[in-house]
């Protein structure tokens, strides 16, 4: 499986699934969520409302409708308080149920943020080692290529730093 770090907006990442940092509502927020829910259209709102949320560190389904990804995938990940509170755990399990969604739709191309480390608040260098190692560790069978596609310059240089040191090289 190929990784490739990417600096820009999530949206307009064509891929057969973009991944929605949601808020356990599932019904729009701020940030990723928020941005993914404006270019989706209100079809994305109607059918979230049909799955009444998402427990943190579990992924949920629905079609991309106006996005050019045939499926968002949404995950709630981990307030960070302290690193003492399951955080690291539940950010792992973000990025493996998505990966795990990601397969049963035979998606062949997923697009990640930067899952926790906006309005969450999550380190970016620890939350980046968690889904480096998630990411690099899950046996795919459709997954061929993983993006993650960072908001700032801070996120990206973080990622692109962490895949040089694994010996990756894919960042675009």
């Amino acid at each position: 499986m190929e990784i490739h770090i990417i600096q820009g907006d999530i949206t307009q990442i064509e891929c057969d699934a973009i991944v929605n940092a949601a808020n356990n509502s599932l019904l729009g927020g701020g940030g990723v969520d928020g941005a993914i829910h404006r270019q989706a259209g209100k079809e994305l709102l109607e059918e979230c409302r049909t799955l009444h949320g998402c427990a943190t560190g579990d992924a949920k389904v629905t079609k991309g409708y106006r996005l050019s990804a045939r499926y968002v995938i949404h995950t709630v990940g981990p307030v960070y308080r302290d690193g003492q509170h399951d955080e690291a755990k539940l950010l792992k399990s973000c990025y493996k149920k998505c990966l795990e969604k990601a397969e049963a739709y035979q998606c062949h191309h997923i697009a990640f943020p930067s899952i926790s480390t906006g309005a969450y608040r999550y380190p970016t260098s620890q939350a980046a080692q968690i889904a480096m190692e998630t990411i690099e560790q899950f046996e795919a069978h459709y997954v061929q290529r993983v993006d993650i596609v960072c908001f700032d310059d801070y996120t990206y240089r973080t990622y692109c730093q962490l895949l040089k040191k694994n010996n990756k090289s894919a960042y675009d």
